[in-house]
C-alpha cells in the first residue's frame, strides 16, 4: 500500500465515521476526487482492516451505499451504552410502529382504528425518533398525512428493505385485514 493509498483510506474512514447515514459510492468518489472503481478498491482495503475478530466495527455495503457499523457480537453492549434504561420504545409505541411498517402508507385515523385509542402522540414520538415520516397526503377529506417507515427504521432493525419484515401470524393478519 502506498502512502497515497493510506491517506485516501484514512479520508474514507473519516467520512464514513462522521456520517450518521450510509454514503453513496458516487458521493465518496466525488469527495475523495477519485474514480468510483478506485473508491471501491479502497473500501475493500478498509473492510480488510476491520476484519480481525478484535475489531468492534465493520464496513457494510447495501444498495450502493457504504457505512461503518458495529459488529453484531458487540450490539448488545452498544445498545446498553446508547439507550439508558427507560428510554426504549414502549409496547404501545412498538405496536404503532408495527402498524405503520406493515400497513404503510397509513393515516393517523387509520392507526387509531386499529389500536382502538388515540395515537397522535405516539406517531409524533416515532417521527421525532426518525423511525417514521410523512410520505404524502391521502386524497380524502382533510387530506390527512400518510405515514411510512424511514431508512433509519431499516437500519435500526437491521433490514435491507421492508420485504425482510417477518410475516404476520395468520390471526393477526386476519384482524388487520378485516379492519383495513
Amino acid at each position: 500500500m502506498t502512502a497515497a493509498d493510506g491517506r485516501l483510506i484514512g479520508a474514507l474512514e473519516a467520512c464514513l465515521f462522521a456520517s450518521p447515514e450510509p454514503i453513496g459510492l458516487e458521493v465518496l468518489a466525488e469527495v475523495l476526487d477519485q474514480e468510483a472503481r478506485e473508491v471501491d478498491r479502497l473500501i475493500d482495503c478498509l473492510q480488510a482492516r476491520y476484519a480481525p475478530v478484535e475489531c468492534g466495527v465493520k464496513i457494510i455495503r447495501a444498495g450502493g451505499k457504504v457505512q461503518i457499523r458495529t459488529k453484531e457480537e458487540y450490539g448488545e453492549i452498544v445498545a446498553r451504552f446508547l439507550e439508558p434504561e427507560g428510554e426504549t420504545l414502549s409496547p404501545a409505541a412498538l405496536e404503532t410502529l408495527a402498524l405503520v411498517a406493515y400497513k404503510q402508507p397509513i393515516t393517523r385515523p387509520e392507526v387509531d382504528v386499529y389500536r382502538g385509542v388515540q395515537s397522535a402522540h405516539l406517531l409524533r414520538r416515532l417521527e421525532v425518533e426518525g423511525l417514521i415520516g410523512a410520505v404524502g397526503r391521502k386524497d380524502a377529506p382533510g387530506r390527512p398525512k400518510l405515514y411510512g417507515t424511514t431508512e433509519r427504521f431499516l437500519l435500526q432493525f437491521g433490514l435491507d428493505d421492508l420485504g425482510q419484515l417477518p410475516p404476520l401470524p395468520d390471526s393477526s393478519e386476519k384482524g388487520m385485514d378485516e379492519q383495513g
